[in-house]
């Protein structure tokens, strides 16, 4: 096992880790912008080092600084968290030259999977379920229009190196497709350096629904179920659920099983989740990217299943075997994630940020808060709106929910200028509709828009 581990991240999921090292007796070195300075995890860690500015490029995306304290604290691994750093192969790559554990998949792994097209062709052999488009990028107007012909509209063109709902343009009207296709390129030129792109059918109002994988270096996998994350705004996750609501069981065994055969096609290890769409209308499900990093909805697996994702992560890393197998994965009751963002729904999502004069947490039985946030603090404007992850727990899904209203009520959270989402997010999982557990991808946009 590890002595110490560095921690690449900020916020709440850099205080999870944190909490996870301490239970398994790993020291911490939390890594820190200036506007972070006073920030819970830094206060959390057993040590903590500056590594530059507030604007993210010049310090938890800065390798340089990041590896130089490593080295500097003796840290024997790093915990790149989500986001940042922790899907970049280059980064894995030398954290190894340096002699320090990335915890995460291989870097090649990382580069194979995070290339969309890749993704593709690598799942199509292993059969798991393609939404119909290309397996290859394609390099001009007339190449993507070939293959739209084929599948027919409405499609999705993606950038290949694209994720986190960036570099995707949907396009319904065949005399809008070259300009989508131009910019979608240009797009993905620029936010990610790589101008490819692909192009699959369009599904408007499909489920997303995950599976979270485990798997170690000695050739054991196993899936821990499903996460429904259909409540979405512009690709953005707001509720996540599991069990999924109303998902028939031959289904949910079908995506478990594709996952795992996924996951040992690619040589996975470490944590990670496989992204499915799931098509109400023929009930059939198809594959759509695999995200090799700890998810920021891992909790719901975790309240439901009783494993703790990030401990197994760490372990894993450290080249141990799973120490769990397929069968001791039982599932029980349901667990209901809302994601609360400092913005202001009135102002179309708005980032919202102050200091906290008020900040006290919903609690109760079943009731997980995972925040960084204190009275005082001061949100800065120059990262993620995420504040806190309101879980909760009950032995069934409208129990649940139920659950869910209560706490979204009862978190007080204010300060000059501080908004949040935890209203609108009361308002979505009250709807009729998600109640009903018949939302898709969409439900923001029909319903509450």
């Amino acid at each position: 096992m590890f002595g110490k581990v560095l921690i690449a991240n900020r916020g709440e999921i850099a205080l999870r880790v944190a909490r996870a090292c301490r239970e398994l007796g790993i020291r911490t070195v939390a890594v820190y912008s200036t506007v972070d300075r006073d920030s819970a995890v830094v206060r959390y860690a057993d040590e903590a080092i500056h590594i530059g500015p507030g604007p993210a490029k010049r310090s938890y995306l800065s390798m340089p600084a990041i590896i130089e304290s490593a080295l500097r604290t003796g840290a024997d691994a790093i915990h790149p968290g989500y986001g940042f750093l922790s899907e970049n192969s280059f980064f894995a790559e030398v954290c190894a030259a340096n002699g320090i554990a990335f915890i995460g998949p291989p870097a090649d792994v990382i580069a194979r999977l995070g290339d969309k097209v890749a993704a593709r062709q690598l799942m199509s052999q292993a059969g798991v379920p393609m939404l119909p488009g290309s397996l290859e990028p394609l390099s001009t107007v007339t190449e993507a229009k070939a293959v739209v012909d084929q599948i027919g509209l409405p499609v999705i063109i993606k950038a290949a190196a694209g994720g986190g709902g960036r570099g995707m343009s949907v396009v319904h009207d065949e005399s809008e497709f070259a300009r989508a296709y131009r910019d979608t390129r240009a797009a993905a030129q620029a936010l990610f350096g790589d101008g490819r792109v692909y192009v699959e059918r369009y599904l408007g109002r499909a489920r997303h629904v995950e599976i979270q994988v485990l798997a170690d270096g000695h050739g054991n996998v196993i899936q821990l179920g499903e996460r429904d994350c259909s409540a979405q705004r512009r690709h953005q996750k707001l509720v996540e659920e599991s069990p999924a609501p109303g998902l028939p069981e031959p289904l949910r065994t079908a995506m478990g099983e594709a996952a795992v055969r996924g996951a040992r096609a690619a040589g996975y290890v470490g944590a990670g989740t496989f992204e499915f769409l799931v098509d109400p209308g023929t009930g059939g499900f198809s594959f759509m990217e695999v995200n090799c990093r700890i998810q920021v909805e891992h909790p719901v697996t975790e309240m439901v299943t009783g494993v703790d994702l990030v401990q197994e992560q760490i372990r894993v890393a450290a080249g141990e075997r799973l120490r769990i197998s397929q069968e001791d994965v039982q599932p029980r009751g349901a667990a209901v994630e809302c994601r609360i963002n400092v913005e202001d729904p009135d102002r179309g999502f708005a980032p919202a940020p102050g200091v906290l004069q008020e900040f006290v947490p919903a609690g109760g039985p079943f009731v997980r808060v995972d925040t960084h946030g204190f009275p005082g603090y001061k949100v800065p404007a120059d990262y993620d709106s995420l504040l806190a992850k309101l879980v909760v727990w009950a032995p069934n899904r409208e129990q649940a929910l139920e659950r869910m209203g209560r706490a979204l009520e009862e978190f007080r959270i204010s300060g000059p200028g501080v908004r949040t989402t935890a209203g609108f997010l009361g308002e979505l999982i009250s709807d009729p509709v998600f109640r009903r557990g018949e939302h898709s991808t969409s439900i923001v946009d029909d319903v509450l828009a």
